[in-house]
């Protein structure tokens, strides 16, 4: 009895320092998950108090307090300058997605199943050292040495797509002070004719005189600079793959790219979506690399190679904070919260891209990596 009573006793604080440590994991993991709450509560709080005047402003006060509101001599409203810069935004954080997820993807792919052992190893390592290198450095880089090895290119886009897209839309000429349309297919040049913002237009590969700081250009940079962030996650998620599927695969006679279209693609679907996702919400923060290389305008029009045209909200309030006035206690300026509400504008968009990005996640249950 004394043997059974002793065993019993040395049992009793091991188990409760299982259900305190149990208890102390549980308590801080919640804490740490109403940190995170309370501080995008907070973050969205102090963007709301700092410009809930603008939102109640009339266009009048608008005008006489805000001097960058006109915008070409035409006066804006705070939502029409906040449609024109969310335009801009997006615009450029697809176009930079269109064309860093494929090469992600292929990068990925290659240093996941293709190269030899050491060399995946070295470009996993550069590729990691990319996604470290300041933004500022990109906008640098883009602006002295990028921009005129990409002139080249734009020009000759102008002088051998641009005629397709003439063919189907026709062209205007100036006529005697007028412009005459000629040419295209009948609906096709109507909505060339009559909509600026129609996309499918002459005047969208149409180049400006002068360095080519235009919203193409900044893609591109924004393309670079988030290549890095989707390949070593698209990396990541390829190395996942059940090693039997891919030696199924070939052992049933698949190439090795076969293979890669049945298991790793599929398995990594999800995967890949979280990634461009991600590169997609830092495509629409980014700001001085924009800044940098785009010449600032506030238009809605798909002339991606014409400078002065487009902006983004991140660029925006980075050109004009700095000479924004916030006045004073007896006599507060509109300047400030003007740029700020455009900041809570930009904080709720990438809330909705990250609600929507995890929909398209969840919807494929198959990889559990991809949405743990």
């Amino acid at each position: 009895m004394s043997t059974v009573t002793t065993r019993d006793e040395t049992k009793k604080p091991r188990r409760s320092m299982g259900s305190l440590g149990d208890k102390t994991f549980k308590g801080f993991a919640y804490g740490a998950g109403i940190i995170i709450l309370l501080l995008l509560g907070a973050v969205a709080f102090f963007l709301l108090l700092q410009s809930y005047q603008v939102y109640t402003a009339s266009s009048e006060e608008i005008a006489t307090e805000v001097g960058f509101s006109r915008v070409g001599g035409e006066q804006l409203t705070f939502w029409g300058f906040a449609a024109r810069a969310l335009f801009g935004t997006v615009l450029s954080a697809l176009m930079a997605l269109a064309i860093a997820v494929p090469l992600a993807i292929g990068i990925a792919l290659f240093i996941s199943h293709y190269a030899p052992r050491r060399l995946s190893q070295a470009l996993g390592y550069v590729i990691d050292l990319l996604a470290a290198i300041p933004s500022i450095i990109f906008g640098m880089w883009g602006m002295w040495t990028l921009e005129p090895l990409m002139k080249p290119i734009f020009t000759w886009i102008e002088d051998y797509i641009r005629p397709i897209v003439v063919f189907f839309t026709g062209e205007g000429e100036t006529v005697d002070g007028e412009v005459v349309w000629h040419g295209g297919f009948p609906g096709l040049s109507y909505a060339a004719q009559n909509w600026e913002w129609w996309p499918i237009n002459p005047d969208t590969l149409s180049i400006s005189a002068g360095p080519a700081r235009n919203i193409a250009m900044a893609s591109i940079i924004l393309a670079i600079m988030v290549l890095p962030i989707i390949t070593s996650l698209c990396r990541e998620v390829f190395i996942q793959t059940p090693r039997l599927q891919e030696e199924a695969a070939m052992a049933l006679g698949a190439t090795r790219w076969e293979m890669i279209q049945m298991t790793v693609l599929p398995m990594g679907r999800s995967g890949m979506v979280s990634a461009a996702m991600l590169g997609l919400g830092r495509a629409l923060g980014e700001t001085m690399a924009v800044l940098m290389v785009l010449s600032a305008g506030l238009q809605v029009n798909f002339d991606i190679f014409s400078v002065g045209q487009h902006s983004t909200i991140a660029s925006r309030i980075a050109l004009h904070w700095p000479e924004a006035s916030a006045g004073t206690a007896d006599n507060p300026s509109l300047e400030q919260p003007f740029l700020i509400a455009l900041g809570l504008l930009l904080f709720v968009l990438t809330f909705v891209v990250n609600f929507i990005a995890r929909g398209i996640v969840n919807r494929r249950k198959e990889f559990s990596g991809a949405n743990a």
